[in-house]
């Protein structure tokens, strides 16, 4: 039932310490709620304007009206339904290919994004700096259109990770190699830095390779690219090549 209490507790969910108080966080829309069943994550609960229309049925789902659902959806026109999941722990894979390594992105846009693109490329995990984004929060999970459920996304110390890496370390830098001319390895880490500041210091140290998207635009005004804009290129490129 949706009680006063339980929608004080769902609007909390879009800060941190609360999801991490209640080991929950919330996914919003039936197209993405309908995946869920199909990966590591578990349903706790279901409300929906119309739960028949999910076809889920181990989970628990309370019938709401819209006017409920606005108060507990983070969504400016919330349509259907929300889904309280709970969190999942994920230890970092051994690395096999590419993968992405994520230094202070701020953004919720920009790494809901780059799961996106991870996911259509076929790339398994990102490792992302301690302080990325939370990975759980509202505005990546809708960013990510559901490929948060198929992409590993885990936190660690990267300095300490890419230390022990014993694949290429390449990252991006506009003194770095013209990347459409730049021979791409088999395994590596491809490392994009924060949207401000770009890569940290500590970290461009252990860059084995750096490369730049080159500018064809006669125009000098544009300084950079967006950092999730610059991934997709930067992916584009690789795998045009496989």
């Amino acid at each position: 039932m949706l009680t006063a209490h339980k929608i004080k507790i769902l609007q909390s969910l879009d800060k941190k310490k609360f999801r991490q108080k209640y080991n929950l966080f919330l996914v919003e829309g039936n197209k993405t709620i309908k995946e869920i069943p199909f990966s590591h994550y578990k349903i706790s609960e279901i409300f929906s304007v119309n739960p028949g229309e999910l076809g889920i049925n181990d989970a628990n789902a309370t019938e709401i009206t819209p006017n409920d659902l606005k108060k507990i959806s983070f969504l400016q026109h919330p349509k259907d339904s929300v889904a309280v999941c709970e969190l999942l722990d994920s230890e970092v894979s051994e690395h096999v290919g590419t993968q992405l390594v994520l230094d202070g992105i701020q953004d919720p846009g920009n790494l809901g994004t780059m799961i996106r693109l991870a996911d259509w490329f076929g790339i398994d995990q990102i490792v992302c700096s301690e302080d990325t984004v939370d990975l759980y929060n509202p505005k990546v999970i809708q960013a990510s259109m559901g490929s948060f459920l198929r992409v590993k996304v885990v936190y660690q110390n990267i300095e300490e990770y890419l230390t022990s890496s014993d694949a290429a370390i390449i990252g991006t830098d506009m003194d770095g190699t013209n990347f459409y001319e730049f021979g791409f390895p088999e395994k590596f880490n491809l490392v994009l830095g924060n949207e401000g500041n770009g890569i940290r210091p500590e970290i461009e140290n252990l860059l084995t390779e750096k490369i730049t998207i080159p500018r064809f635009g006669k125009s000098r005004s544009t300084e950079s690219l967006n950092v999730s804009m610059a991934a997709g290129i930067i992916l584009g490129q690789i795998f045009s090549k496989k």
